[in-house]
């Protein structure tokens, strides 16, 4: 496996991050000790470093897991764990990006994860009651400690990551290097905003749910069933054709859908590091075939054109005829974008 720098940090990340919300079945669906353990082996025999994590998955049984499995070698893996999210119904302290959930959910993770020190954390979720100055110099705080050394943020919006890296750029303080959102061929609104904004702050994208539950690898288009309720929005005669279209792509190229699906991601104009789930070694073992593969341009069009979605504005705004005439005065194509884009 090859490896990514995280963002505008210099640190070195496997291409594919192992993600691990399915190591523990105290949610009826994972699996127990001995397969995660066989999981998280394949993937650091392949070359992996890259294990993200949380304080809530599994109810805290995914941090035990990922402690013992990396503690005869530490400071060999990039470990990645989150806060934000609820440890404790009823107490309204015990989620949230504030300042005292914070240190108490970190505290609690490095007891769960047997280490004295977490590579990157992430804010789970923006909670929309927390400032930004707050957030953020409690997590330098952790970091001048060194409980914590990068710092990342997951499913807030692209204006308050900007708002937030801006400040701590002006003050000096230490700013998010990536950022986690649901992006796929089914789900490419990421890139109205947020993906833009990623590369401008040269912020690392780690996509979750690459392979849309499942539904990219075509196993819906064979009448296959899985955690997916039929309502879902990856289950729709859109997301279907979407499907359709991988699965032959796959076929041409004489590789699995599941490689075309995650290659796509990372075939950006910017840094994206799909993160994997597993429940089974062949899980993941077909995820590493998207490592050895490129997508030929017209393949490309093919998946971009039948995953296409509108803009909104002002992003389709831009692209109109009349407004790209005025705003370049009939020139555009005769100006390099490309240190803009």
């Amino acid at each position: 496996m090859k490896y990514q720098l995280f963002g505008h940090t210099g640190l070195r990340v496997s291409e594919l991050a192992l993600g691990t919300m399915g190591f523990g079945t105290e949610w009826g669906w994972g699996v127990d000790f001995e397969s995660s353990k066989a999981i998280f082996e394949l993937y650091t025999h392949a070359g992996g470093n890259f294990i993200d994590t949380a304080n809530r998955y599994t109810e805290g049984s995914s941090e035990k897991f990922i402690g013992e499995f990396m503690k005869a070698d530490r400071d060999h893996f990039v470990l990645a764990t989150k806060y934000s999210l609820k440890d404790r119904n009823g107490d309204p302290n015990f989620a949230g990006n504030h300042r005292k959930n914070m240190m108490r959910s970190v505290r609690e993770s490095l007891k769960r994860l047997q280490t004295d020190y977490i590579d990157i954390l992430w804010l789970h979720i923006w909670d929309f009651t927390t400032s930004p100055e707050e957030v953020l110099i409690g997590l330098n705080d952790l970091i001048s400690r060194g409980l914590v050394h990068y710092i990342g943020i997951s499913d807030t919006p692209a204006w308050r990551v900007a708002q937030a890296n801006t400040i701590a750029e002006l003050r000096g303080w230490n700013k998010f290097a990536g950022i986690q959102v649901e992006y796929n061929l089914i789900n490419r609104t990421a890139e109205r905003d947020l993906l833009p904004m990623a590369k401008a702050f040269d912020m690392a994208v780690t996509p979750w749910a690459p392979l849309a539950g499942g539904a990219l690898t075509g196993k819906y288009l064979k009448g296959e069933k899985g955690r997916l309720p039929e309502t879902s929005k990856r289950l729709n005669e859109r997301s279907l054709a979407i499907a359709q279209v991988v699965v032959a792509i796959a076929m041409e190229m004489g590789c699995l859908p599941a490689q075309v699906a995650l290659r796509w991601a990372t075939q950006r104009n910017q840094t994206v590091i799909p993160i994997v789930g597993a429940t089974k070694p062949a899980h993941i073992q077909d995820a590493f075939g998207s490592t050895g593969i490129n997508i030929p341009e017209e393949m490309l069009k093919r998946l971009n054109d039948v995953s296409a979605f509108e803009l909104g504005f002002p992003g389709d705004f831009f692209n109109e005829p009349g407004v790209i005439d005025v705003a370049y005065g009939q020139t555009k194509h005769l100006i390099n974008m490309r240190a803009r884009n």
